[in-house]
């Protein structure tokens, strides 16, 4: 019986592993609102934001909220959640990432109404929080 520690992944491994793979090629997916026509509310909250500072390269960590009000489509959470994962190497603002996401939000599934809020961690004695939204205009809900 051997009481060697399992193999361990070196530096030098050059393979993609699968969940790297998944959110290289994750897409925001949706799916049909069961309940077009009724005004209902999702809260999601995303923990574990990752992104880079656009000038010093440090990372930035953040709670992602987004609240939104379907319209004919829902957004699938798995899928989401990669998409949100696809930032971790970027760099990018926290402006700028909050109204990305919200940009890529509305156009994948056409809510009526969506406010996304950024909650970046202090960093350096400053707390930042971003927060954009989205209402869907009257005449284009007819």
């Amino acid at each position: 019986m051997s009481h060697s520690l399992p193999e361990t992944v070196t530096a030098t491994s050059q393979e993609m592993k699968y969940g790297e793979r998944e959110i290289q090629e994750g897409k925001l997916i949706t799916f049909p609102n069961p309940r077009v026509g009724r005004r209902y509310n999702i809260d999601i909250s995303l923990p574990e934001f990752t992104c880079k500072c656009p000038f010093s390269g440090y990372p930035d960590f953040a709670t992602i909220y987004i609240s939104y009000i379907p319209n004919e489509r829902v957004v699938e959470l798995k899928a989401l959640k990669l998409y949100i994962n696809s930032y971790r190497e970027r760099y990018i603002s926290h402006e700028e990432s909050a109204n990305q996401i919200l940009d890529d939000f509305v156009a994948a599934c056409d809510p009526l109404e969506a406010t996304v809020k950024a909650d970046f961690t202090p960093r350096g004695n400053v707390h930042t929080v971003v927060e954009v939204k989205h209402k869907k205009e009257q005449e284009e809900i007819f």
